[in-house]
């Protein structure tokens, strides 16, 4: 591959108030490395390593918002409190000093356990109904009041990241976790206004919480919303099997306030409905954009062999061509691109790709998820 044609992935982009040096995000990846919850300079040290490799968008880890059981694992940051907001004010000062830019996933885990920890939050667990999944119960079903506060609670996170100096904000909608319960009739059993027997009546509560996000943070503070087809419970679960669910799930979500979707799905180059336009078809980002007219983002094994939940059972993959990607981008499919597990093991994996040095791109080792490289 020449380097002329890396060119899609290094064009500027600017949405609002953003605007990126590239195309190229990295990909939130939980790291689980926040005593007590509140982020430090390694955290911060391993952000700006990004930053100055020129990763056009940081999305951080998940960052839970404030309520009793948002987060499934005592390293998981908080993005509440004193303490917390002043580790992450460290973490943007850093980047936005080494020239990136870079926005919080903000995050509830709803019922979902840690598949690497036993711990479980001393408060009790919530979630639209009381299910982790399908006819799986964990934990109780949220109550009204539950639910104004957690809406509330996710509007304050963007609106301290829009405080603090961050360039964008990313709500966590996506891979079973609370969002995305709400979404899955599977696990939303509720008799009230935030189910129903359609996607777009079961996405009134991603709607609502948009909408005070929104409000929080103003017009021009682009919002982020990182939405999954597959479940961690369930990895061929879909919300939307045609083109018109989809619309009706997602276009009432950009109508609430999202700017960007982050479509995330396991191998982005996987076609999202080939019975329509074959093998080599549209991807989730690229209906996404399609059927919204909003920016997308995609991901999945960007640069690697294998997917990123294999690498949880130890799974190392290899350096692979970027030439499906390329030419996906070249098309306009979709606006931007996540890497995840290569960025994770090598910091420097953006300029080495800009810089046409693949000899020393590093392969992903299951090992590091257990250091801040």
């Amino acid at each position: 591959m020449s380097q002329s044609s890396l060119d899609p992935l290094f064009k500027s982009f600017t949405l609002k108030s953003l605007t990126l040096k590239n195309r190229i995000v990295m990909a939130p990846m939980t790291r689980s490395f926040a005593p007590e919850g509140v982020p430090d300079a390694n955290i911060a040290a391993y952000y700006r390593r990004r930053a100055e490799s020129d990763v056009g968008l940081i999305l951080s880890e998940g960052t839970v918002i404030d309520r009793p059981a948002s987060r499934n694992d005592p390293g998981i940051p908080f993005f509440h409190g004193e303490a917390a907001l002043a580790g992450w004010q460290q973490v943007i000062d850093e980047v936005h000093a080494a020239g990136g830019k870079m926005a919080p996933q903000i995050w509830h885990v709803g019922a979902v356990a840690s598949f690497l920890t036993d711990w479980t939050p001393s408060h009790g667990i919530e979630s639209p109904s009381g299910l982790v999944a399908p006819n799986t119960p964990r934990g109780a079903a949220m109550t009204d009041e539950d639910i104004a506060d957690t809406i509330a609670a996710y509007a304050k996170a963007a609106a301290d990241a829009q405080r603090l100096g961050f360039d964008t904000v990313e709500i966590h909608g996506a891979h079973g976790y609370l969002i995305d319960q709400f979404f899955w009739g599977g696990t939303n059993q509720r008799t009230d206004h935030f189910n129903g027997a359609t996607i777009k009546e079961r996405s009134r509560f991603a709607a609502e919480v948009v909408k005070a996000t929104r409000a929080a943070v103003g017009e021009d503070f682009p919002i982020i919303l990182r939405l999954s087809q597959w479940k961690q419970q369930d990895y061929a679960a879909r919300l939307a099997t045609t083109p018109q669910a989809m619309t009706d799930w997602l276009v009432p979500l950009v109508e609430a306030g999202v700017d960007i979707l982050h479509c995330s799905q396991r191998r982005f180059w996987e076609a999202e409905f080939p019975e329509l336009d074959g093998e080599e078809g549209l991807n989730f980002a690229g209906w996404a954009k399609k059927l919204t007219g909003a920016a997308t983002i995609s991901v999945g094994s960007v640069g690697l062999s294998g997917d990123f939940m294999a690498a949880f059972g130890g799974e190392s993959s290899q350096p692979t061509s970027l030439d499906k990607l390329v030419k996906r981008m070249e098309k306009d499919e979709f606006d931007l691109i996540a890497v995840g597990r290569a960025l994770l093991s090598d910091p420097r994996w953006v300029a080495k790709v800009r810089d046409g040095d693949r000899e020393s791109l590093k392969p992903f080792n299951a090992a590091d998820l257990g250091e801040l490289a």
